[in-house]
């Protein structure tokens, strides 16, 4: 009798011990899942499973009894594909993903051309916002510029358990707090900054060939960042000078941090092997002489010019503690000033008038789950994203009352916890201090190991590939 016309109780009863096995070993697995996703309605998965190994109602493999050797063939490669898309899907959600770094922003911890592992198990993986998507995207599809993912279904955020939670110090990655809104032709400044300082909203939603088309991106669909976390939850954050406080006790500054610095030359221009021996990237080597407000920065500086008029190089550089030592070491320096202030730019939160600055800024209150504010015209303008974006609520004013859902309030409690983030390159990190707090339901992971490394400024036979850094664990310190 002929497989397909076999009774299930016949093919259950003919099934092989390697069958019982596979079919063993596999609901084991998902029902380990099921536990740790926390997901009982999961369970009916096993009817399937069952199907798959024993009872083979559904003819899973009936391609492999056709005739013809192409059809087989086709069908063989297909089946192999849709297994590894399928594995690499789960990889990817619930295990670790891979992560370049794109910006200078945790130079010298990491680097730009970094590759990284980034775990998902450390922190626990979330269970997708937006579960249909394709492989291996994130939210765009490459060539054709089109979506990667289906709005529906959409889940509400859920974290399995993970091995350990995020802690003060750590890098961490995390999705883009301000990146839920996104004007496609214009990505940095992002769309907040972008109507804030630069120019209407008005203008970016009705001005699609500047600006592109203006799109929503749930959570889990906007761009990923990696940085170090320096305040938890319920901690007060202060910045003096450039050294960080947490709830008024110094926080050490990372070994590698970078500021930058006005470095005056004693006379000659820095050679490229000069600036390797620095470690400063191409992009980083700012002569200062050319910009137009050269001249009042030197004043600002002590900076003099020469006998004949001229001034000596004078260069803007990210520069560690460790090479500001060397540099004053060095035959190469006349001069060295830290940048100051001024050139940081508004900080946090946008349009309210704290005074405080990049390198000088707060105290700030990290909010915490279930701790309780009272709202005021202050904490409105700390926490509003946090009510509002973060936890859905509507919030507007009618005179002196404050409305969330309609309802009229004087206090709110938070539901989930929020996080402060910054570079280690200080000066030329995007990060908390412009855009405020990392939702605990944005957290993706922690980078675990650079598996490979690539210096953009150089060529493939001249130390591209930075052979020092591949296969090194990324290290919090």
């Amino acid at each position: 009798m002929s497989d397909t016309r076999k009774s299930i109780k016949e093919r259950i009863s003919t099934a092989t011990k390697s069958q019982w096995l596979r079919f063993a070993l596999v609901s084991i697995l998902y029902i380990l899942f099921t536990i740790w996703d926390n997901n009982y309605w999961l369970l009916f998965g096993l009817l399937l499973i069952f199907d798959i190994y024993i009872s083979k109602v559904i003819p899973w493999d009936g391609w492999k009894n056709s005739q013809i050797r192409s059809l087989r063939k086709i069908a063989e490669w297909a089946d192999a594909i849709v297994f590894a898309l399928i594995a690499v899907y789960f990889i990817n959600i619930f295990i670790f993903q891979n992560y370049k770094i794109p910006t200078s922003s945790l130079e010298k911890t990491l680097l730009v051309g970094d590759y990284l592992f980034v775990s998902k198990v450390n922190y626990g993986p979330r269970v997708p916002n937006t579960p249909l998507s394709f492989p291996l995207t994130h939210h765009t599809l490459p060539i054709v510029n089109t979506k990667s993912y289906s709005d529906w279904p959409h889940w509400p955020y859920k974290r399995l358990e993970g091995l350990s939670h995020v802690k003060r110090g750590d890098i961490v990655v995390f999705n883009y707090p301000t990146g839920d809104t996104v004007a496609l032709k214009v990505q940095n400044p992002d769309y907040y900054d972008l109507i804030t300082h630069w120019t209407t909203r008005e203008r970016v939603h009705s001005d699609e060939t500047t600006f592109g088309k203006v799109v929503y991106r749930p959570v889990d669909r906007r761009e990923n960042y990696v940085k170090r976390c320096i305040g938890m939850p319920g901690d007060s954050l202060q910045i003096v000078d450039n050294l960080t406080y947490i709830n008024g006790n110094s926080f050490a500054t990372p070994g590698k941090a970078q500021f930058n610095y006005f470095v005056e030359t004693s006379g000659n221009f820095f050679t490229e092997k000069q600036f390797r021996k620095l470690g400063v990237s191409k992009d980083d080597q700012q002569l200062y002489n050319r910009s137009s407000d050269a001249e009042t920065v030197f004043e600002m500086f002590g900076i003099e010019p020469n006998a004949n008029g001229t001034y000596n190089p004078v260069y803007r550089l990210p520069l560690t503690a460790k090479v500001v030592q060397f540099l004053k070491n060095s035959s190469w320096l006349k001069s060295i000033h830290i940048e100051p202030e001024m050139f940081g730019g508004e900080t946090y939160p946008y349009g309210y008038n704290t005074g405080w600055s990049r390198d000088n800024f707060g105290p700030l209150w990290i909010p915490k789950q279930g701790e309780t504010i009272v709202l005021n015209e202050e904490n409105l303008a700390f926490y509003s994203r946090c009510i509002v974006n973060y936890e859905g609520n509507t919030l507007h004013q009618s005179g002196n009352q404050i409305f969330i859902n309609g309802v009229p309030a004087n206090s709110y409690t938070f539901r989930q916890n929020y996080y402060f983030m910054m570079g280690d390159n200080r000066h030329n990190s995007a990060d908390s201090r412009y855009w405020g707090f990392v939702p605990e339901d944005h957290i993706v992971g922690t980078p675990l190991l650079i598996w490979l490394s690539l210096d953009k400024d150089r060529s493939w036979l001249d130390g591209k590939i930075r052979w020092s850094r591949i296969f090194t664990r990324v290290s919090a310190q």
